[in-house]
């Protein structure tokens, strides 16, 4: 065996190791979380059998209940919002390369990724604070949350569509407005339907962010508005018990066929996509 073939093969195995090592730390500690949540001992170190107990337990626990659902209706709709504005920052980014107060802006649409949570929840909290005592509104609770995730999940979102508005071929959007399509209609129905994907992916995106979010969301709750990762936070420092298994596995599941049915569209998208601009290709050479 020739020195250079095995110098490939080494490094083919450590490549296989780290990769195999990799995911086992990131998907072990969720497969063990799994796990325990069908173990009949109270204590979550000790394995005491197999049980469907803490599952059935969850139908009693109203703070689990109630904090899941205001955390499911908090991240469904900071998503959406995420992806309408995150959306009209990436094309005032991408299509208007010159206006004043550009550098300005980009600044400001970016700084959520590159800027502490804390310093975020601070900030947010005496904006929102200042804003209620000189108007009344918002109160602290889900308005303020919601406000406070959408502004993370925005710059989220536009760094996931200015990169598809970023690879969009601009031939065919002139073609369209040759063909005499007004801008809102090559918008509509041109650049909306490309790049769809992108969309879904920054929905996806912001949702999962804004669903297990703790830092923000702590320092914008009030009364009544307390979300199912600062349910899980504070029974945490108790201890923690197999029905916080049990809730988190029943999350892991629904992400997981959310994500599941989601590539599987995106990927039949794509494939459909390539086949009309192949198609298109081959009756116009």
């Amino acid at each position: 065996m020739s020195k250079a073939l095995f110098s490939t093969r080494v490094a083919g195995v450590v490549g296989q190791g780290w990769l195999v090592g990799g995911f086992l730390f990131l998907y072990l500690p969720i497969l063990t979380l799994i796990i325990y949540s069908f173990n009949a001992s109270p204590l979550p170190s000790v394995w005491g059998g197999f049980t469907f107990e803490w599952y059935t337990k969850l139908l009693d626990d109203s703070e689990i209940i109630a904090g899941l659902w205001l955390s499911v209706k908090i991240a469904f709709l900071s998503a959406c919002l995420s992806v309408v504005f995150g959306l009209l920052a990436a094309f005032a980014l991408v299509k208007y390369k010159r206006f004043t107060g550009r550098t300005l802006f980009s600044g400001m649409v970016n700084a959520p990724l590159v800027m502490p949570e804390v310093i975020q929840g601070v900030s947010l909290l005496l904006l929102l604070v200042s804003v209620q005592k000189a108007v009344g509104f918002p109160e602290r609770g889900m308005m303020t949350i919601l406000l406070g995730h959408s502004v993370m999940g925005l710059a989220y979102a536009a760094v996931v569509i200015s990169a598809r508005l970023q690879d969009l071929p601009p031939q065919l959007e002139e073609a369209a407005m040759d063909l005499g399509a007004r801008p809102w209609q090559v918008f509509h129905l041109v650049t909306l339907p490309m790049i769809s994907q992108s969309l879904a992916s920054a929905w996806l995106l912001t949702f999962s962010l804004s669903l297990d979010d703790v830092v923000i969301t702590a320092f914008l709750n009030g009364p009544g508005s307390t979300t199912l990762p600062l349910v899980i936070f504070s029974r945490a420092r108790l201890g923690l018990s197999p029905s916080i298994n049990a809730v988190a596995t029943l999350i892991i599941v629904a992400v997981a066929v959310c994500v599941t049915i989601a590539s599987i569209w995106l990927a039949r998208a794509e494939r459909r996509r390539a086949a009309e601009i192949s198609a298109a290709q081959r009756s116009n050479p």
